[in-house]
């Protein structure tokens, strides 16, 4: 897509606030001086056998781009391709009601949406959010000296890729599950309430992808503590085993020499640039925000929260893992 994108003309209009130069999460277009329109959209095949619990996973990676942004989800409409003559429709509803309820969940209104005959599932959601024009939250704001939150665990690529290849019992799969449904919603508020710098939330490309788009945008170097990453439990076993999406060496060529990671694990760094699905936020605050943010994460039910690194001023390196 980024290949695509350099070859399009870029969209120009006095109220778009965010558009795709920096490969923001969802696009902003400002309505008027209080109110402005967060956009996004996303759709994926099933990482699950069950239905209701794909329907959840999906429509959670869809809301996140919008809380990423700081904004509230206000509508969503599904989106659906499915092969309604190889199977029952029964598993389509299961979908459908999962991500309703997970748009319920997140106090948003489903609108509808749109199906095609396709010849595997796939299924996400088109997303409406909310926000203050003066409030927005990107990609590009992150300055040195910021401290880097995350705010979800990393391993649901190489989890949900053992329980396919039935590497895993499926009571192992539990905790990805409850991390990959679980909503944004309480980093959003957190980060809105105390006032950060940037985030972004770590998805198909993994947490060092997402964080050199952060730094790139940002003209800065982000420096990550690997060791300090929290990790799912067997994740790092499961990715020396080689469990790994294709995503992993696609972030590794797309970096090339703007990463600089002499020292660690080649299986740990293997690992962070796996493709992530409905992952955490990763937040660039203030460090004398910084205890206030985890408060209100703590506050705000999010998954967890883990202090991995920091900001720096731009080097040679566009990400440092030490």
């Amino acid at each position: 897509m980024v290949q695509v994108l350099h070859r399009l003309p870029p969209a120009s209009h006095p109220d778009l606030l965010v558009g795709t130069e920096q490969f923001a999460d969802a696009g902003v277009f400002r309505i008027d001086d209080r109110t402005a329109l967060v956009q996004t959209l996303d759709f994926f095949p099933p990482l699950v056998d069950d239905p209701f619990v794909f329907g959840q996973i999906a429509a959670a990676n869809s809301l996140s781009d919008v809380y990423a942004m700081g904004a509230t989800p206000l509508t969503a409409m599904n989106i659906v391709g499915f092969p309604d003559q190889e199977l029952s429709i029964d598993i389509l509803v299961e979908i459908l009601r999962g991500g309703a309820e997970r748009v319920a969940r997140a106090g948003a209104v489903l609108l509808g949406g749109h199906s095609v005959r396709d010849a595997e599932i796939k299924y996400g959601l088109s997303v409406t959010g909310r926000i203050d024009p003066d409030r927005i939250v990107t990609n590009a704001g992150a300055q040195a000296g910021d401290l880097l939150v995350l705010t979800k665990p990393i391993g649901s690529g190489v989890l949900t890729g053992a329980a396919k290849s039935n590497r895993i019992d499926p009571e192992e799969l539990a905790e990805a599950i409850e991390v990959m449904r679980q909503l944004n919603d309480g980093g959003a508020a957190a980060m809105t309430e105390v006032g950060v710098h940037a985030a972004t939330d770590i998805t198909g490309f993994g947490l060092i992808g997402h964080a050199a788009e952060v730094a790139e945008a940002s003209g800065v170097t982000l420096e990550i503590e690997a060791a300090k990453v929290p990790l799912m439990n067997r994740a790092l076993e499961l990715a020396a085993e080689g469990l790994l999406t294709r995503m992993h060496k696609s972030t590794l060529l797309q970096l090339a020499g703007g990463l600089d990671a002499a020292g660690v694990d080649p299986v740990l760094l293997n690992l962070l640039c796996d493709a992530q699905t409905s992952g955490g936020l990763l937040i660039c605050v203030p460090p004398e925000r910084c205890d206030a943010l985890v408060g209100a994460l703590e506050q705000h039910d999010a998954c967890c929260w883990s202090v991995i690194g920091r900001v720096l001023d731009r080097g040679e390196a566009v990400i440092r893992l030490v």
